[in-house]
């Protein structure tokens, strides 16, 4: 019986989804925009490998290590086009500070992740690796990039599907980044 659990567990998080998405689009809602059902809840508890590491961190990262801060977390890969196309946007707001940015390297190989990301710049205070899928799964990531942003409370508050632009970024994230950092 437990075999079934995970599939199962993926169909409902699909479908879930899915319906969301139908609603939303039904209700005049921009189409371009998926709404996430983990959108208000706790942030799935995982520990990954870190790949990278801005602070002296070595082995594993937690989102718990991140509590009581507002922090961003982005779905990434080294064979994603689109991530190479947000990586900018990416890299002058890890310049402009104000809000921890965590990369998860999704299905994707350590090395190249490594290189990618010494070729093209590191914008992540720290970067785990998602080889396998499974934080991604728990996420109910659909594409990436895939951008959330996360609480100080450890709840996550908005999902962001796709490549980050600039005016994405201020008209976006930007807003609610600052009024949870107040609250």
């Amino acid at each position: 019986m437990s075999r079934f659990v995970l599939p199962l567990a993926l169909f409902a998080a699909i479908a879930a989804t899915l319906a969301l998405g139908l609603r939303h689009q039904a209700d005049g809602g921009d189409p371009a925009v998926l709404p996430s059902p983990l959108v208000g809840r706790d942030v799935p508890a995982f520990t990954a490998p870190i790949l990278t590491s801005a602070r002296a961190d070595v082995g594993t990262f937690r989102p718990a290590d991140l509590r009581g801060q507002v922090w961003l977390l982005n779905v990434w890969a080294s064979w994603c086009t689109s991530c190479l196309r947000e990586h900018p946007v990416l890299l002058d707001r890890a310049k402009a500070g104000g809000v921890p940015l965590v990369g998860l390297n999704y299905q994707d190989e350590a090395d190249r992740a490594r290189a990618w990301l010494s070729r093209h710049g590191n914008p992540y205070l720290v970067t785990v690796s998602d080889a396998d899928g499974r934080v991604g799964i728990e996420f109910g990531v659909v594409a990436v990039p895939e951008t959330f942003v996360i609480d100080k409370r450890g709840r996550i508050r908005h999902k962001f599907t796709g490549p980050l632009s600039e005016a994405d970024w201020q008209q976006t994230l930007l807003p609610l980044i600052r009024e949870l950092q107040r609250a």
